[in-house]
Order: C-alpha cells, then structure tokens, then sequence
C-alpha cells in the first residue's frame, strides 16, 4: 500500500499509528513502520503535534529533504514520551467534557451539588495532566473549537462550556456530522453570544410580566386552580425566541402542546390572549353567566384544557400561535399536535400534496415525569424521520419541576434524567438552569439552529421546581418538606436577573421594580372593569351548550360511469417496464372486468373508486395505518412494488384531473401515537378525508385515550370536530378473542348529542356511498366504520355498476329476497349488523324457514329511526323482531339499540335477542367452537 491510499482509510486510525510508531517504532506492525519511514517530504510537514515537538526541540529540526530523515531524527532521539502521553490524556479529557461534563454541570436552581465524574479531573489521569504539562499540549491537536492555544488556556472555557448552567448530551448520536456540527456550534459560543443591554431590559420585562401575572391571579383568586409556572418562568421569553427563529426561518404557524403547568401563563404570553378573557374564565367558577360571552369558552372543559389561537407579530411577519386542546391525560395531545403540524405543512391545493417542514413548528412542552413515563411520548418521538409523519423537527421543552405530584424522580424513572428517552432516537439534550433565563434563551437559540440544519427534534430540559404545589391548594411540604424549605427562601428568577442588571448598572432598582407592579396595574384595571360589567348585568344567561346537528342533509355521493371507467383504467395503469408481481397481476386484472353486467365490484375496488373520485372533485385524502399500503388481508394493494427492482409505484397518486393529494402511509406498529396523530391531522383540515386503519378492529382499545378524550368528546368539551375515520376490521371467524371485536360496544355506549357516527357496511357499494359522505357532509363528524375480513372476497358482498352510479349509503337495508306480498305474510323479522347477515341468508336451511324476514342496520348510529319506523310498516302481521348479533349479550349493539328497537314496535310484537351469552371475552379460542357457537346462533334465529 502507497500513501495514496491513506486517504482511503480511518485518518484517526492511522494517526493513532503514527503516534505509537514516534513513541516506539518496534511497537508498531513492520509493514505500517515501513510505510511510514517511506514518507514523503510534506507528511508531517502540517501536523500539529510535530510542529510543537519541533518548536520544544529545535534540535529535532529537519536534517534532509525528506520526512524520512525528520522521522529518523524523531525517533532516534526518543520523542518526549511525557508530551506525547500528556496528548493521549488531553484527548480523553476533552472526550469526558463532552460525553461526561454535564455529571458536574449546574443545574439544579435549588443548588443541588452535581455528583461529578472522575474522568473530569486532569489530575487523575495518567500521565497527571498538571498546570505545566497542560501548558505543551497544543490546543489544536485536540479538535477543540474553544478559544486557547493550549489546554492550558482552553481547559477553563471547555469546562465553563459543559460544566456550568448549561450542559449537553450529543455523544450518542450516531451522525458524526451532527456531533460534529454541535461540538464546533457549542464550544465557539455560536449562539451564545452576549444579551446587548436592550436585550437584557426585554428579557426582564418578559420575566417581569410572568410573575406578575401569576401573583395577582394567586392572591385575586384564593385557593382556586391555576397550576403556575413559577419557578419555570424562562420558559416564556424561550418560546418567544423559539416562534421569533421560526419566523425567520419562514414559519407561518407555531402550534404548541402542553399540560396544565403553567397553561395560563402561555396563552396570556405567548399566545395573546387579552388579561380580561383569562380573567373571565376564573370568575366564571363563581359566577356562571361570566363565561356565557367568552367566544372562547363554553362550559365544556376546566380552563386549563381550552386551546387557544391567536397572531404574532415578529421581525419577519406575522406567525399563527396555535395551542391544542388537551385532557388531563398527560403527553396524550403530543402527536395530535405532530398531525396538526404536518397538516400546515402540506400543500393540499394540489394533487401533488408538497410537504414543506419550513412552514410551521411543532413545540411540545413536557412533563420530567410523564416524559419517561407515559408511552405515547416514545411513539411520538418514534415518528420524528418517518416519510409519512415527520414535521421537519419538533423542539422539545421538558417543564422539569424535579419532581411529579409528590413521586420523587427516584421513584419515577429508572434513569438519570428525565430526558434520557430521547437518546434512543439520536436526539440532542441541551439541559439548562431554569434560573439562568440568558441561557435558556441561548439553548433555544441552539436547538433551532440544529433543527434548521438538519431537521430533526431537539429536546431543552430547562431544570427548574415548581414553587408552589401541585396546585395551588395543594401542601407540597407534607412529601418534599426539604425541598420547599429552600423553594420558600429562593429568589425567583426575575429577582435574581433584576439583581444582576442592577449590579451591572443596566437598570435601576426603581425601574426593575415598576416593570412588576405596571404588570399588576394592567390586570387590575382588567379586572376591576369585568366585575363592572358583571355587575351591570353583562353576562348573558347561561343556556346548555347545544352541539350542531348532522341534520337529514345528504350528499350527492353518485359518480358518473365514465369517471369509473376513467379511474379503473388509470388505477391499473403501471409504468413501462414495470413489473408487477404475476401472481398479483391476475388479480388486478380481473378488476378491468366488474365495471361490465356481472359486477363483481368488491372492497378494495370501491374503496379506491371512492378515494380517486374525492381527488378529482377536489377533496384531500389521507390513508395511513399498519399494513393499510398493502392491506392486511392482502386486498387493497395501492401501492405496487416492482417485482424485479422492488421500486414502487401507486397509479392512484397519478391519476389525470386530480385536484387534491392523496396521501398513503404504512404506519408504524403503533396505535395510541398513530390515531392521535391522523386525529390532529383531521383537525386542522377540515375538508379531507382522514383515514386510519387498524390492523385489526381489536387492536383499537391500545388507542383508547385518543378515541375516549379527543375523537367521542372533543366536540362536547372544545367545539373540535374533523372527520376523522377509523377503519375497523370487525367480525367473528374463529380467529380467537384478539381478532374478532372491534368492540361496537364501547362507541356505542360513547355515541351521544350527534358527536359521532357509526356504521358497519356490508357492500361495497355501500362501503363506497359511506366514505363520499363522510368527506362531502356539510356537518364534519368523526366516522367509526366497522370494516370487514371474509366479506373483502365475498361474491356476495360486491357490487355493480349501476350501485355506484345510481345508489346512495342506506343506513337500513331491507331483505332483497322478498316481494310485498312476502313481507305481508312475514311473521318474524331478523335485525341484525355486518357479517353475521350472511351467515344467516347463506345457511343451508334458509329456505325451509317460514315467513322469515332478514333485514340489516347499516348505520348504528345516529339510529335511523325514520327507515326503521318505514321498514316495520312493511311488515304488517310481525309478532316478533329478533336482533342476531355474533358479539356476546354484553358487548355489541343489543344493549345500546335495543331501547330505539322498542321504541318503534307495536305493543303486540315481542323483541327478543339471539347471539352469543354474557362473556368476559369476545369470542371462543378454538375454530370448531367458535363454528359450534355459529351455527347455534343462526339456527336459532331462523328457527330450525
């Protein structure tokens, strides 16, 4: 090997060689000595070790042309093992700083001494790193970017850099570029420049205003809720900065998510909103009629779960602050602001649907203890770099009390840091002093740099306490009575800052004193003048919140014959030279063939004719899920992979016309994170069609926080609805207990005030006319679609034509078998939902059942009472009506239908069940019991 090569290997590894080669030639492999004693003249002409070797020993200097001869020299002489030793140990310093120095880092406001780590202190390394040695080790061999010629005059600036205020964590990432561009963007101060002294009075008006807000409201309104941010105040004027950076970066829209710490204090600060709408809402806990005018308000949630929207001005224009609604389900609104943001970011005006991350931001504030705690924080990190999902970079504010309700974090994680999650997805940590507010701007100034570079999530874990308890009439000190003996006697935040100008003569303390009490005049007044006018009688009487109605409107959800035909052939459509699977080639093709007079339309098909029809018309649409590309059951088959190379391609994102993007997604395995974020997704567009899919129905329930405190009751609490659609797959095969239910049962007990609507298709034309009315109904409602498994291939179940083109979504369907006079001689009508229809009409001893009526409910919710009330009229001479279900008697739709069935009976015709007994789970675990069970249910119900 030449030296032309080297430049094809690890440099660090070689130049590890060289070292040990000047040290001990012997030492070192006979072919790499070789090589070495072979050098060319310039090898060593630009390293910085030998240059200062050669400025120590003049001696050493050049005794020829050739690095041959200097490196003779070099080793004849018996470089200074000391110095060349003290380098190695200098390199292992500055490596601990980085990997280790926020071990000595001080962090804790409450002073806290940090635990340190040996390999910080130079005096224990070997050779001992002294004042004098440090002093030969040239700086610029250790890759340093702090200001210094040698460690000596560096050392103090490294240590300053990773073991003060501020600390990082960045070793772990696994891109050398990214470490490397924060080790030169920390240790050059890049974005810790010095505050000028406008900046600094700006600064302490902004923590001025912070605690001035969150004392009056303390003592104006005794004993009730407002779960201050005090002690965490930097993280107002960090916000600031972090929707100023993002302007200039060309961010139109900042959307934040966060609990209930220090809730109001953001929407008074950063959001906008007036001190009077605030004050309404607490006065309104005493007086009802306050919040009647709030055009904000309603009476559906505690005002600290209200989002809040308003506009703010900055250096490069407007930007939109949006802060999302939230239960008290702690991180759950964390990636249903993911799906809102990455909403803003895309184009839904063409169908190309161009995702520009530059256009907004998403900022979650955190929890110290929900961060390592709850799960859905994992699942929403998981998503940072997924194609479908990343938002360019999320910036992460850990609101670090040290401490959750009253769990000490020994208690609650089994990390150091509460941060430490998000080391498993490369994400940088920059921890900061919650009383250092200069550098809890300077960590955002950072974490926006890096997003901008890179786009990717950065976490700031600004380490600070909360200094009253979990609420304000909470007692703190019954848990943690040393921590609040030192919170009672700590200065805030502002104190200190106004202490330091002062001392440094930027402000006086008459000036640092009036920013306080002008923030308290201000909300005074505001007060002072809505008591007036609740006195006056200016609340309006309070009415029970009325949610809009669905309404009878209906849809035209037809499409014309042509654009079928359009649309099969353009969805077949494949490149030249494309190959398709041929095994799946014989199955698409026969698609090319159910537009004719047999029909044969299934699920899949319909379901693509009703996406692609929406796009054309102008309606975005959102497909994501687990397997939902191919589909897990192996039907959709959208996107197609090429057989040979693999590419892909999906013929339903080029189709000609189209006027909007259809998005299609394999989601992660994830459930509680993924419908969270396709639900703030939905939110903020209003007109698309948002589809998730389960991989099965059963698998939902890990989602049920999203689906119990966002999709059922956002409308009732918040006035938030979307359209939302969970497809379902829900029906019993004998697959066991986990994949048979989708648990009807539990969104029918939630379905209430039109909030949401439920329904279990059994056709693909209906399956079709459902999916174009959820996306074109004037009133947008969440749709829980009960989908099928067995009815996706069933001859049964398919369509034709004619359904598409001429029909519409049935939320009944009566039985096709019987004419009118049939119906009259009818004595027994069958009710029942989904799959088990067609193991009732599909039994062998259907016929020998006598004046037997079979009609399915298509839409269980809202009950179409009016079809229900026409069907019953034709059946004049009934005596009983039996609901057949597959679900047991507890579970399914009996218990939540069964009233609206009354409801409409004669009084001389009997309702009765039919299906599976009470029972814990679903369904039987076996395949011949579940058949057993099945056959005992249909035979019961034809009365055989």
């Amino acid at each position: 090997m030449g030296f032309e090569q080297l430049e094809d290997l690890n440099s660090g590894f070689v130049r590890e060689l060289f070292f040990q080669y000047l040290n001990s030639p012997e030492s070192v492999d006979p072919a790499w000595r070789a090589l070495f004693e072979a050098a060319p003249p310039d090898l060593l002409e630009g390293d910085p070790l030998v240059q200062r070797i050669r400025e120590l020993y003049p001696a050493l200097g050049d005794s020829g042309n050739g690095a041959a001869t200097a490196v003779g020299t070099v080793t004849e002489t018996h470089v200074d093992e000391t110095l060349l030793g003290a380098v190695g140990a200098a390199m292992a310093l500055v490596k601990a700083h980085r990997m280790h120095g926020h071990n000595a880092a001080r962090l804790d406001p409450l002073g806290t001494d940090p635990p340190g780590d040996p390999a910080l202190d130079p005096e224990r390394l070997q050779p001992r790193l002294t004042p004098e040695l440090q002093a030969k080790v040239p700086a610029n061999v250790l890759r340093l970017y702090v200001p210094g010629d040698t460690l000596a005059e560096a050392l103090p600036r490294l240590r300053e850099t990773y073991c003060g205020t501020m600390a990082y964590e960045i070793e772990h990432i696994s891109s050398h570029e990214e470490r490397v561009w924060l080790r030169r963007a920390i240790e050059s101060g890049r974005y810790h420049q010095e505050f000028s002294p406008d900046e600094k009075k700006l600064l302490l008006t902004r923590l001025s205003e912070v605690e001035g807000f969150e004392r009056y409201l303390r003592r104006a309104f005794l004993g009730q809720k407002q779960f201050s941010i005090e002690g965490l105040d930097a993280m107002v004027p960090m916000l600031d900065e972090a929707i100023e950076l993002s302007s200039a970066d060309g961010a139109r829209k900042v959307l934040l998510g966060m609990a209930h710490r220090g809730r109001l204090s953001v929407i008074a600060h950063t959001v906008g909103r007036p001190y009077d709408v605030i004050l309404r809402e607490f006065e309104g806990e005493r007086l009802l009629e306050a919040v009647a005018s709030d055009p904000e308000g309603g009476t559906g949630d505690v005002k600290y779960h209200y989002g809040s929207h308003g506009t703010r001005k900055t250096a490069s224009g407007d930007v939109e602050v949006e802060l999302a609604s939230n239960p008290s389900h702690l991180e759950f609104v964390d990636p249903v602001v993911e799906g809102s943001t990455r909403a803003a970011q895309t184009d839904h005006e063409s169908p190309e649907g161009r995702h520009d991350p530059s256009v907004a931001l998403s900022v979650l504030i955190h929890g110290d203890a929900a961060f390592p705690g709850e799960g859905v924080v994992a699942e929403t990190l998981n998503l940072e770099s997924l194609e479908g999902y990343s938002t360019g970079g999320t910036l992460h504010l850990i609101a670090n009390n040290q401490l959750g309700f009253t769990t000490d974090p020994s208690e609650g994680r089994s990390t150091r840091y509460s941060s430490d999650l998000a080391k498993g997805f490369d994400i940088p940590i920059v921890h900061v002093n919650a009383d250092d507010a200069e550098g809890a701007v300077h960590a955002i100034r950072l974490a926006m740099a890096f997003r901008a570079e890179f786009g990717h999530d950065v976490v700031v874990d600004l380490v600070g306490y909360r200094r009253f308890g979990h609420n304000e009439g909470d007692e703190p000190a019954y848990t943690q009575p040393l921590m609040y003996e030192k919170i009672e006697s700590h200065p805030t935040v502002r104190e200190q800052y106004a202490d330091a100008l002062v001392e440094a003569g930027v402000i006086t303390r008459a000036e640092a004193d009036a920013l306080v009490e002008e923030v308290q005049a201000r909300m005074k007044a505001a007060h002072e003048q809505l008591r007036e006018t609740l006195e006056a009688g200016g609340g309006v009487p309070q009415k029970e919140r009325r949610l809009g109605r669905v309404g009878s409107e209906q849809p035209e959800t037809r499409v014309p014959r042509e654009t079928l035909e359009l649309l099969n052939r353009e969805l077949l459509a494949v490149p030249d030279g494309f190959t398709v699977h041929p095994k799946l080639a014989k199955q698409l093709e026969r698609r090319l063939e159910t537009l004719g007079d047999k029909g044969g339309i299934d699920w899949a098909q319909a379901e693509a004719f009703a996406i692609g029809s929406l796009a054309r018309e102008g309606t975005p649409v959102r497909l994501t899920g687990q397997d939902t590309e191919r589909g897990t059951f192996a039907h959709r088959h959208l996107v197609l992979h090429d057989a040979k190379t693999g590419k892909t391609w999906t013929p339903i994102q080029h189709l000609s016309g189209a006027e909007a993007p259809i998005e299609i997604y394999n989601s992660p395995l994830s459930e509680v994170g993924a419908l969270g974020f396709e639900y703030g997704y939905a939110v903020a567009t209003p007109n698309a069609l948002v589809l998730w899919e389960a991989q099965f129905g059963d698998f939902v329930n890990a989602a049920q926080v999203i689906v119990d405190q966002f999709v059922v009751s956002g409308l009732s609490k918040w006035g938030q609805t979307s359209r939302i659609t969970l497809l379902l797959p829900h029906g019993y095969e004998g697959n066991g207990p986990e994949h048979s239910s989708a648990r009807l049962e539990r969104f029918m007990q939630m379905a209430a005030q039109e909030n949401i609507r439920i329904v279990n298709a059994t056709t693909a034309a209906q399956y079709f006319h459902v999916l174009r009315r959820q996306a074109l109904h004037p009133k947008a409602r969440p749709l829980i679609l009960f989908t099928p498994k067995s009815l996706l291939r069933l001859k049964q179940a398919t369509s034709r034509a004619t359904d598409l083109t001429d029909g519409s979504f049935q939320p009944l369907l009566d039985d096709p078998r019987l004419d009118e006079e049939a119906r009259r001689q009818t004595q027994r009508l069958i009710f029942c939902t989904g799959k088990i229809y067609y193991d009732i009409v599909g039994h062998e001893e259907l016929e020998s059942a006598e004046r037997v009526a079979v009609a399915r409910l298509e839409q269980l919710y809202p009950f179409p009472v009016a079809q229900y009330d026409e069907l019953l009229s034709r059946y004049p001479n009934l005596r009983e009506v039996l609901w057949v279900q597959e679900e047991p008697q507890n579970m399914g739709a009996w218990r939540a239908v069964r009233h609206r069935l009354e409801e409409g009976l004669p009084a001389e015709v009997d309702l009765r069940y039919c299906g599976r007994a009470w029972r814990a789970s679903p369904s039987e675990g076996y395949p011949t019991a579940h058949l057993l069970e099945q056959d005992r249910i249909v035979s019961e119900a034809l009365d055989l």
